[in-house]
């Protein structure tokens, strides 16, 4: 990733790993739900979070591959404080029990990772209210494969634990440069049900779009209603392990050329750990991060009409 090394106004560029954005902080005392922390640069934010001091909840499907990671991180970091919690956000019930369980602990929630991992649902959006994890799941939407609002969800921790607290809670939504793809009006509001109309990258372009939306709606409520929480945006970055993994022959090229132009997994999990931990961002709402600096997405992803149409959209499938 040498060709793009060139450091931000945060002091911090492509090249940047979770560790090196991360150094000095001290993360004791915080606690943290990571989504799809069972791989890839979900697994690296969670063991960075724990290096720094964060007690981590891992928040998995696969709990088998939850207790590996868990177990391969405190075999090397000790005094890491690292549980696994099983959580499929495609089922309301699985979504349901997570969310029971981990209120009936009683346990904080200073920092809320969401998206970690490849996204294979065409519709994902992340929504905020006050009480429990929640997620949507039809079989109308499932006859799709749009098995998920991953997460639409509604929580009550963070703003508990803001309320107790003297210390800030954030949400971070991993979201990608591909909402740049998506379909030429946004969100398909009208056709998200609608096979005819269906392409690849146009719904992953909305998916992510989704995601960059709603931070920003959600930065609007949570600043109007005076809750000390942030809730940021991010693009992690092409990582040259996640991509074309099943073309021999394209993965033969990144993994040669493409390690010149692609991040390996340490540098895809920076900026999640940057806008999660970073005293830079203290205070930062409604924002959208690539290579570990604020960035601009598109006209889309800066539309609040669209935001505040999402984000009632969502709130009455949730209703």
């Amino acid at each position: 990733m040498w060709l793009f090394s060139r450091k931000g106004p945060s002091g911090f560029s492509a090249s940047s790993t979770a560790e090196e954005v991360t150094q000095g902080i001290d993360g004791t005392g915080l606690t943290a739900i990571v989504t799809g922390a069972s791989s890839g640069i979900g697994t690296e934010t969670a063991r960075v979070l724990a290096l720094r001091g964060v007690h981590v909840i891992m928040a998995v499907r696969n709990m088998a591959a939850g207790k590996d990671v868990r177990e391969a991180i405190v075999k090397e970091i000790p005094s890491a404080k690292v549980d696994a919690m099983e959580l499929d956000v495609s089922s309301l019930a699985s979504v349901r029990k997570f969310a029971s369980e981990y209120n009936s602990q009683g346990r904080p929630l200073n920092i809320l990772m969401t998206g970690n991992g490849n996204n294979k649902h065409r519709f994902s959006v992340y929504i905020i209210a006050k009480i429990v994890f929640k997620s949507f799941k039809t079989e109308q939407y499932c006859s799709m494969e749009v098995t998920t609002y991953n997460g639409l969800a509604v929580f009550g921790s963070p703003q508990k634990t803001a309320q107790k607290s003297s210390r800030e809670g954030r949400i971070v939504n991993v979201s990608s440069e591909a909402h740049r793809f998506a379909y030429s009006e946004g969100i398909r509001f009208d056709k998200i049900n609608d096979e005819s109309a269906y392409n690849s990258f146009g719904a992953y372009g909305q998916s992510k779009l989704a995601n960059i939306l709603h931070a920003k709606e959600l930065a609007k409520h949570l600043k109007e209603d005076g809750v000390n929480i942030t809730a940021n945006s991010l693009h992690p970055g092409s990582i040259v392990t996640n991509l074309f993994r099943y073309n021999g022959i394209l993965r033969g090229f990144c993994n040669t050329v493409g390690k010149l132009v692609l991040k390996n997994i340490p540098q895809g999990a920076a900026t999640t750990c940057y806008v999660a931990l970073h005293p830079q961002v203290q205070g930062v709402s409604g924002e959208y991060f690539s290579d570990s600096n604020i960035y601009k997405p598109n006209s889309q992803g800066q539309n609040m009409e669209l935001a505040k149409k999402l984000w009632d959209f969502s709130m009455n499938l949730v209703k």
